[in-house]
């Protein structure tokens, strides 16, 4: 790892809902809150060599390429310390600080002093680029007489297009990511400044405006959890308010735009002021960042009627929106939602980027009402749709994930597998920043109760009622439903563990009927304590299991994970007589590799049996699905869609028929 970090040597609360910041607490706030990653501790077969791979290898190519693109650069020029024009986007600064984020975070999950002095050497650059008023963006302090013209010939003049806020956004995310992780102040500063300017240039009685694409939103919470000044909270709601209520002062929209086919309100989520919206429309992930604010807003500020509009938004994705991988946003157009039931397979767009923003709004949700549909959602997008965005070997990315591939059509922004980069890369950043956070989302807790959302081998350690407990969590999943939890309070305490049962595991794919299981019957979940089995209600997807918990103490919950078959709603008509296949919490698709070099138009009769078995040399193992029939071998195998296009460039399907065309 330290030579990855030695190739830079020449340059000059983990998620963010709660953290060891300084600010005072609100009396608002999340009914639950994330265990902090510093309180985890992974050991997970599963998890722990992807958290290690985005660390050793994703982080340092990526910055390697924020190098060889000018990202860097653009810093050093911007600050008067190299000569030479603005390269790449107006967005490209936002791609440098998602990576500064994701290494600030892996250095919470393991310290690593040449990575924390890179980091410094970067904030040092940021800190030159910055003007002195704390305005931030090298796109025009490099030549702000000519800046790129979507950015405007003014500051702020074309926040629609501009990404001026946007890329600050993620500026704020990355150094509020290096306080908590590190203690320093220097990068937060940089952030400070950057936020009283600009909520010393909008709000009410000051400029009118809000950024096209949201991010922001959700910096300016993080930044008052740390700092405890309520400014950043109201001009975080004075964004969010302004949408769909400015009309006298937007700029022109750009005709030549490749979205511009699209409603330029609907794009951007200001159709219609955000408490009257009810169904997720516009690009995707601006919609899933804008809906996380709003979630936000309603834990901090008892924002009601941000709570109703939410869930109207909610159902709508998961009951007319939502692939069974969990990806949102099929239109390729403007890469955003589709009207009710618009799924197709092959053209679907399904955005990293989404399915990334997907996770960070349910989570919120969670937090927010505490509803276990909200984290079957999370682990279905985090198992399938998310996941297959990076390689095995965390050096190659999808932008887009459909579910059907030719293996010759260049979906994935004119490839038809997994690139090393993008022009427009902020699907890899994102990916650095995100994965190394996956700790935070294990475990929850109100103060007196501990919640079991994710099943990872780990270790956590919290305070209940002023106790000091630690559990350890053992278990093979997702291979295995097994999974066993050790339960070591400091002294006996009196207090409940609450343990999720998955939508799949209860016959729901997703919340809704948009999906369904074949047969409906599942079979039973069990749990036991010390040996004992109970049998408590599952209540908002989660059992209670309240007792005096003694050191040692275990609770043994066991998943049945069959190969189960899943129909859709024949709403969509891309998936009529056709089915998908599912074990535990992972979706299965089909590859031309292990068929002969054809996969599509093969069929899956409901006749069909499949057993499961682990084989370590595939895909760095894992559970392949192998259907027999009449007591031989039928010539299909099934693999997780998160390693699809792992093994060469080929075909691929998910959703597969049951009978033969015309049939």
């Amino acid at each position: 790892m330290r030579r990855g970090w030695v190739l830079f040597g020449a340059l000059l609360g983990a998620v963010g809902l709660v953290g060891p910041g300084c600010g005072r607490r609100e009396t608002k706030d999340y009914a639950l809150h994330p265990v902090d990653v510093a309180q985890v501790r992974i050991h997970d077969t599963f998890w722990l060599p992807r958290l290690e791979t985005v660390r050793d290898i994703t982080i340092p190519s990526l910055l390697r390429r924020c190098e060889e693109t000018g990202r860097i650069d653009n810093f050093a020029r911007a600050g008067g310390l190299a000569d030479g024009p603005f390269r790449g986007r107006r967005y490209d600064d936002s791609d440098l600080f998602k990576l500064m984020e994701g290494a600030a975070h892996s250095l919470r999950l393991r310290f690593d002093p040449d990575l924390d002095g890179f980091l410094d050497r970067l904030i040092e650059l940021i800190a030159a680029a910055q003007e002195e008023d704390g305005y931030l963006y090298t796109a025009r302090t490099i030549d702000p007489h000519h800046p790129p013209a979507a950015a405007g010939g003014q500051r702020w003049s074309r926040l629609r297009a501009s990404h001026e806020l946007y890329n600050i956004g993620h500026m704020i995310e990355a150094a509020v990511a290096h306080f908590n992780a590190t203690g320093k102040r220097r990068f937060l500063d940089i952030a400070v400044k950057a936020a009283d300017l600009i909520d010393d240039t909008f709000g009410p009685h000051k400029r009118k405006g809000f950024p096209g694409h949201q991010e922001i939103e959700i910096a300016l919470v993080k930044l008052y959890r740390v700092t405890g000044k309520r400014r950043y909270l109201n001009l975080a709601r004075y964004f969010l308010q302004e949408r769909g209520r400015l009309k006298d002062h937007e700029e022109a929209f750009d005709p030549s735009s490749p979205f511009a086919v699209y409603n330029r309100d609907r794009y951007m989520q200001t159709h219609v002021p955000v408490v009257e919206q009810n169904e997720a429309v516009g690009h995707a992930v601006r919609a899933v960042y804008m809906y996380s604010a709003m979630t936000d807003l309603a834990a901090l500020l008892g924002e009601d009627a941000y709570q109703i509009s939410l869930r109207r938004i909610w159902r709508d994705v998961t009951s007319t929106k939502m692939y069974i991988t969990g990806g949102i946003g099929s239109r390729p157009e403007s890469e955003s939602f589709g009207t009710a039931f618009e799924l197709p397979n092959d053209t679907a767009y399904n955005e990293t980027c989404a399915a990334i923003g997907t996770v960070f709004w349910n989570f919120r949700l969670f937090l927010l009402e505490g509803d276990g549909r909200t984290m079957d959602v999370l682990e279905r997008v985090l198992y399938n749709g998310l996941l297959a965005g990076v390689s095995l070997g965390g050096d190659r990315f999808f932008y887009v994930n459909p579910l059907e591939a030719d293996g010759e059509t260049g979906f994935n922004q004119g490839s038809p597998t997994r690139m090393p980069w993008f022009d427009c890369a902020c699907c890899p950043g994102n990916l650095a920043r995100f994965l190394p956070t996956l700790p935070a989302y294990i475990y929850a807790s109100n103060g007196s109760s501990l919640f079991v959302n994710l099943f990872v081998q780990s270790r956590v350690e919290v305070e209940l009622d002023g106790r000091r407990v630690s559990l350890i969590q053992e278990t093979d999943y997702p291979w295995n439903g097994r999974v066993q939890i050790t339960v070591n309070p400091e002294v006996p305490l009196t207090c409940a563990v609450f343990l999720r049962i998955p939508g799949w595991a209860r016959a729901e794919p997703l919340p809704g009927d948009l999906y369904r299981f074949l047969p409906l019957d599942t079979p039973e979940v069990r749990i036991g304590v010390n040996g004992k089995r109970v049998a408590p209600d599952p209540a908002k997807g989660y059992v209670s299991l309240r007792r005096k918990w003694k050191p040692g103490d275990r609770i043994v919950l066991q998943l049945p994970m069959p190969v189960r078959r899943i129909l859709c709603s024949s709403a969509v008509s891309a998936n009529r007589n056709k089915v998908a296949l599912q074990r535990g919490p992972l979706v299965y698709c089909f590859e031309s590799v292990d068929h002969g070099g054809s996969v599509l138009g093969r069929v899956v009769p409901d006749s069909l049996d499949f057993s499961a078995e682990f084989n370590p040399d595939v895909l760095g193992g894992v559970v392949i699905l192998r259907a027999r029939e009449g007591g031989g071998d039928f010539p299909l195998r099934a693999v997780p869609y998160h390693a699809w296009s792992n093994r060469g460039v080929g075909e691929m399907a998910v959703w597969m028929r049951r009978t033969p065309a015309g049939h």
